[in-house]
């Protein structure tokens, strides 16, 4: 059974850092890309970052610079380092990979950027 669980999220102030795990299981992790997403209350889930099987990246403009997605193959997870955290950060983090044309998502976790 595909699967992606998220941890990581809390309360950090502006300027602070977080870093998202994603524990994947269920598929060869090294042969598929996987994705950070966001959804803010009232907003439409984006796109964050993006690590595909080659270790390229992609990052929406408004992260660029200040997060980083990467992978460890051994521990089958993938990470969201965040840094330099805005109050517009804040939102559910999701961790996504399409396996065989099936969309697998986790259940999200909280990240809240407030002073």
């Amino acid at each position: 059974q595909v699967q992606v669980v998220e941890s990581g999220g809390g309360l950090v102030q502006p300027g602070g850092s977080l870093n998202l795990p994603c524990a994947a299981s269920g598929f060869t992790f090294s042969s598929y890309a996987l994705g950070w997403y966001r959804q803010a209350p009232g907003k439409e889930r984006e796109l964050v970052a993006r690590i595909i099987t080659n270790g390229m990246t992609t990052y929406a403009d408004s992260v660029k610079g200040r997060f980083t997605i990467s992978r460890h193959k051994t521990k089958n997870t993938v990470y969201l380092q965040m840094n330099s955290l805005k109050p517009e950060d804040t939102a559910v983090y999701f961790c996504h990979v399409r396996v065989l044309q099936r969309d697998c998502w986790g259940r999200g976790t909280q990240v809240t950027v407030s002073s």
